[in-house]
Order: C-alpha cells, then structure tokens, then sequence
C-alpha cells in the first residue's frame, strides 16, 4: 500500500491509503481514508476521512461516502449513493457554527459482496449484509439482511437472491 498525499498526483487526495492495482479517475476528492487493491473509484467522488474501501470495489462516480463508512471487499457503489454518517444534523450549536465537538458520528458498514443500486440513500448506523442488493432510488433506514434484496423508501425486503447470482 502506498499513501498518496498533497505532494503526490493530485491536489485532491491527501493522506488517502492506496492498495495496488487502484484505479482513481479524475475530480476525485479524498482525505485521510484508504483503497484496497483492486477497486475502481469513479469521478466526482468523495470519500471523507477515515472511511475504508475493500479489495476489488467499484465506486461509481457522483457518489459521497462519509466518515464512518466501511465498506468491504467485493462490493459495487451504483452511481449517485449517498451515505449520512449523523443523525441529528445541524448547523449550529449555541449559537455557533458546529464542531467535530458538537456531534456524534455514526458507522454504517456495507458487508462483503453487497450491490448498491444508482442513486440510494443510506442512513447511518445500519449494516447492509453480505450479498444483499439495494435497489435503485432506496432509501436504507435500518439494517438489510444477508442475500436480500431491498428496495423502496424505506427500503424493504423483497425477497432472498435468486442463488444463480451469488
């Protein structure tokens, strides 16, 4: 693994973990997270500090993952897919404009193998399982189960994967 930097190929990626055989397009912005060997992270993305991606993951572009996110290894990110990593969100608190300090953030974990479809919304503190697929235009809002297939606003489970497409 290497770590690309401000000094490094693009002003847009500081201190970002980078694993062999990444492939990072261009208008990327990523800080402070890490890439394992293989994935592919599309334009227009932004992977926030310490988020992780797994081995062999696409990341299509437009899609924003915050701080918190993990993702494991051999999962697809459609394009558009929005991770929320705080449940209360404000602006201000006091008065002021809001810290690190003011809030709490909260994990949310993709597991092995899952598809995330174009243009989903993933609030934080759930795990999606492994194998799981989340349709297109869902809104995630609770934990999806291994091998399911979800779908909706809120996403709810339509059924298990077919096993021709594990």
């Amino acid at each position: 693994m290497s770590v690309l930097n401000e000094n490094g190929p693009s002003r847009f990626l500081v201190n970002v973990t980078v694993g062999e055989g990444v492939r990072i397009f261009q208008f990327v912005n990523a800080y402070g997270c890490a890439i394992g060997d293989n994935s592919k992270v599309g334009t227009f993305v932004e992977i926030q500090k310490n988020a992780r991606i797994g081995r062999n993951c696409k990341i299509s572009s437009h899609s924003f993952i915050c701080e918190g996110v993990e993702i494991e290894d051999d999962v697809f990110v459609g394009h558009n897919v929005t991770f929320i990593n705080d449940r209360f969100p404000r602006a201000t608190a006091s008065g002021r404009l809001q810290t690190e300090a003011d809030w709490q953030c909260e994990p949310t974990r993709v597991k092995k193998g899952a598809s995330i479809g174009s243009s989903v919304t993933i609030l934080c503190g759930v795990t999606i399982g492994e194998g799981a697929i989340v349709g297109a235009g869902s809104m995630v809002t609770k934990d999806v189960p291994a091998g399911a297939v979800v779908a909706g606003n809120p996403a709810k489970v339509l059924r298990k994967k077919a096993p021709d497409l594990e």
